[in-house]
């Protein structure tokens, strides 16, 4: 139902808006994108969130919670922010693609007003080219984050065969 109603707001909005709005949105993916990776890393990074079970490499005092409340506060918000640039990440695909969807409805809809003047036929083809150009960027960006990803859970594999136990 929500989808409905945001499809009929964006088809009463002019292709060169649609493309606008579709630009800001495949700026948001990017970014959001580019939150994953950097949430992932952060994640990496911290060898205290490698492993929950793991016990921290600094000794602990002599109560423990400290410690211990730490690296639990610190797991949940590296969690957290890769979670939440998820979703933002999805959101903004999602955003993107209604967008995209709306395009030729708004041009279907201008094409049955009687007013031939407010068509430029060079706008609308050059708002198709850049729709196009768009939809090849984010083709070419989610390759891109796919490799990103497939390198970074390689790396997650090498780090996890180096933490395997050693006998002393």
């Amino acid at each position: 139902m929500e989808e409905t109603s945001s499809t009929t707001i964006t088809s009463q909005k002019s292709t060169q808006e649609l493309a606008m709005e579709g630009q800001k949105h495949l700026e948001d993916t990017i970014e959001s994108a580019f939150q994953i990776l950097s949430s992932m890393n952060d994640e990496l990074c911290n060898p205290h969130l490698w492993s929950a079970s793991s016990p921290p490499v600094h000794h602990a005092p002599p109560n423990g919670d400290a410690t211990s409340s730490d690296v639990a506060h610190q797991s949940e918000m590296g969690a957290g922010a890769l979670e939440e640039a998820r979703l933002r990440y999805k959101n903004s695909v999602k955003a993107l693609r209604s967008v995209i969807v709306a395009i030729p409805n708004s041009r279907k809809a201008k094409a049955y007003d009687s007013d031939p003047m407010s068509t430029d036929e060079l706008d609308v083809e050059k708002l198709e080219e850049q729709a196009s150009d768009l939809r090849k960027e984010l083709e070419s960006k989610n390759k891109y984050l796919k490799l990103l990803i497939d390198q970074l859970r390689e790396l997650i594999a090498d780090i996890s065969t180096w933490q395997s136990p050693v006998a002393v």
